[in-house]
């Protein structure tokens, strides 16, 4: 049977007794992801089951958003802080970064568990007992026994910060989606499309977030958010960035790999050089776009970080960009950035292994496509 919208809507009215999706903005997203579904993905079994799941549980977090809202309509004048947000391409240490970033306790970070389900909103007195932390660690496991790979490429813990993906699903408009199954029509549609309310959702989830679980400056990651770095700040005007640069070369191949991985969960098709030329283009447009909008607004909200110093000293490097951004490194945060790095050594989750050439692409060609990049940033590690 193939995906319907309308079911999928109504399968989340009946899970949760509630039937307010809020701004119809996320309905367009929600039909072309089900249209690459059924005419795109070449789903197998395993597939149709991850992705009804995935898509049904942003239907009924959204719905659950704006039922919490309606109830407190008070949580629309918090305010955020900040943010920092954490970008720069995939496999570039966008997660170490963001990990570092967390442990220092001036920041408030979105965690796995509360990113899955925002809602009711946290407690600062539960915070760290909550069942849902519980509930996020039984399928991080699941996760790690049907797919153990993973565990090599990414690290995702239920506590720790994870990336926006989870909020910007709610709406529709994330790469993510792309990251999950071929879906080269939504995709295309995805690059061009306004993102404004994507943002503005974010927000709402953050603020509600936030509401009774301070405190209010918040660290934020997703390498997606280069592509739509205007709406972004439309929505969070105060936000700075931690943009982290590796040899693109050295990323490209560990992007594919990541990415065929992760698809192979959902589809039985492999088409590698497919793979490596849609990947390619993606990211090659979202550092044109970056790039684009840090010459518009200025070098004063960017901090540079290279993958090389943040492998070899983290700390030091880390409190260099605060010092960058006008941020306080304290005492408290470097004793906690050290403690977090001295535990989480590069290298120390396994190996990830793959090979840019199966993938069509040499370093040279990579390198050339990303020659104005190359050019303007120390992206040599």
């Amino acid at each position: 049977m193939p995906f319907d919208a309308d079911e999928l809507e109504n399968g989340a009215r009946a899970a949760t007794g509630l039937d307010d999706f809020g701004s119809p903005y996320y309905r367009e997203g929600l039909e072309r992801i089900v249209d690459a579904l059924n005419t795109e993905a070449d789903l197998n079994d395993i597939g149709r089951v991850i992705q009804h799941a995935t898509i049904s549980n942003a239907l009924i977090q959204r719905l659950k958003v704006e039922e919490t809202y309606r109830q407190h309509p008070e949580i629309d004048d918090e305010v955020i802080g900040g943010p920092v947000f954490v970008i720069g391409l995939p496999r570039t240490g966008t997660t170490a970064l963001s990990q570092l970033v967390a442990a220092d306790p001036q920041f408030r970070s979105l965690r796995t568990w509360e990113s899955q389900a925002p809602t009711p909103p946290p407690e600062a007195a539960t915070q760290h007992t909550d069942p849902r932390i519980a509930a996020a660690e039984a399928g991080l496991k699941m996760l790690d026994d049907m797919f153990p790979l993973m565990k090599t490429m990414h690290n995702s813990e239920a506590t720790a910060a994870t990336e926006c993906q989870d909020l910007m699903g709610m709406s529709f408009r994330t790469f993510h989606f792309d990251g999950a199954v071929r879906a080269p029509g939504y995709l295309a549609w995805l690059m061009d499309c306004d993102m404004r309310e994507t943002y503005t959702f974010h927000r709402r989830v953050l603020r509600l977030l936030q509401w009774h679980c301070p405190p209010t400056l918040w660290h934020l990651k997703t390498p997606v958010h280069m592509f739509a770095l205007d709406a972004l700040v439309e929505a969070y005007p105060n936000a700075k960035f931690l943009w982290s640069h590796r040899d693109p070369a050295k990323v490209m191949g560990s992007v594919c790999s990541l990415i065929q991985y992760v698809r192979s969960w959902s589809s039985d098709r492999d088409d590698p050089r497919e793979l490596g030329a849609e990947q390619l283009d993606s990211w090659v447009e979202a550092v044109r776009r970056a790039m684009d909008f840090r010459t518009r607004m200025g070098d004063e909200r960017f901090a540079d970080v290279s993958f090389a110093d943040l492998q070899t000293d983290p700390v030091r490097t880390l409190q260099d960009s605060y010092e960058r951004l006008g941020l306080s490194f304290t005492d408290a945060a470097s004793d906690a950035v050290r403690q977090w790095a001295e535990g989480h050594k590069p290298g120390s989750r396994g190996a990830h292994d793959y090979d840019l050439a199966e993938y069509g692409l040499t370093s040279e060609g990579v390198r050339e496509r990303f020659a104005d990049y190359l050019a303007a940033y120390d992206a040599t590690a």
